[in-house]
């Protein structure tokens, strides 16, 4: 074994090891995860998660080979054997089954424990204000959650690295001058025929482009109903000279109206006075003839003179 195998702890190994490797997968995860939207398969969700996990296997093993053969090289100055990423991929897989269950209902407990904790604590003081309260609350439980967070972390970084140490273990020390280090690591890293392997990595591009604009659906998709948003309407612009014209047909029409309001009422006056000066100058009905007869009748007596006893009188 290398003494800087035995001197570095596994903790710092694992994280040398994992942090490299997770930030040169993560380009090639998000250009498989556009491609999965531009076909309308969300990553987060099934089956595009399943098909995401599939195509990162061979993500995953290249780059931790890239990942731990350098570590080994810089910083332990030994030569990693050539399955060192596929033992460590296939190990790690098995570590995460295991334990990041674990990772996520021990999160979960520490988190709800810490917000109780802190609830309680904070029952026994109620006169403390609002925004103070807030931050107390916030203090309380996020500290707790954030160490028991840390804990887990560091936990799993530390069997990783076992896992990364063991195979550093196995590896064999490189004897030589640290230029011929840097040497056989540029030369591990970028292979010989690099034309090659940049008309490779264009042509990837290209396809990976063909791809995208080809599963990108005709027409741009709208937003659910329960998301639109009420657009705020635009007051229209104020026209001046447009007002006042508007402004002056309504008074010319108002006045038209008033005008034939006032002739139509004088005609109607003129018509009712008509109407009251031929009242007074009718003729009365003439009566019909029996009706004259019977009037003549009972008229007759009054007209007549009165006969007295001395008028008959010889």
């Amino acid at each position: 074994m290398s003494a800087q195998v035995s001197k570095i702890s596994a903790v710092k190994l694992g994280l040398l090891v994992a942090w490299p490797a997770f930030w040169i997968g993560v380009p090639l995860k998000l250009v498989i995860s556009l491609l999965l939207l531009a076909m309308g398969s969300h990553p987060w969700d099934m089956p595009g998660l399943a098909f995401l996990l599939l195509l990162s296997i061979p993500i995953d093993i290249w780059a931790l080979n890239v990942s731990s053969k350098t570590v080994f090289l810089e910083r332990l100055h030994v030569k990693a054997p050539d399955s060192a990423g596929l033992t460590i991929w296939w190990q790690s897989a098995f570590l995460n089954a295991i334990y990041l269950p674990i990772f996520y209902y021990v999160g979960d407990g520490a988190v709800s424990a810490s917000k109780s904790m802190a609830a309680g604590i904070l029952d026994f003081f109620k006169d403390i204000p609002v925004a103070e309260r807030i931050s107390i609350d916030l203090t309380l439980w996020g500290v707790p959650a954030t160490i028991a967070l840390l804990l887990l972390v560091l936990g799993w970084l530390y069997l990783f690295g076992r896992i990364v140490k063991r195979q550093a273990e196995m590896a064999v020390p490189v004897e030589g001058s640290f230029m011929s280090i840097v040497r056989l690591w540029d030369l591990m890293r970028v292979p010989a025929d690099q034309p090659l392997m940049l008309t490779a990595i264009t042509a990837v591009g290209v396809f990976a482009v063909v791809l995208l604009w080809a599963f990108m659906p005709v027409t741009t998709p709208h937003p659910h109903e329960s998301e639109k948003k009420d657009v705020a309407k635009v007051p229209a612009v104020v026209k001046p000279t447009e007002v006042l014209q508007k402004t002056e047909k309504v008074i010319v029409r108002a006045e038209a109206a008033v005008q034939a309001l006032e002739e139509k009422a004088a005609t109607e006056s003129g018509k009712d006075e008509k109407a009251k000066g031929k009242a007074p100058g009718k003729e009365p009905a003439k009566p019909s003839g029996n009706a004259a007869k019977a009037m003549k009748a009972t008229a007759a007596p009054e007209h007549e003179p009165s006969h007295g006893p001395e008028d008959h009188k010889h």
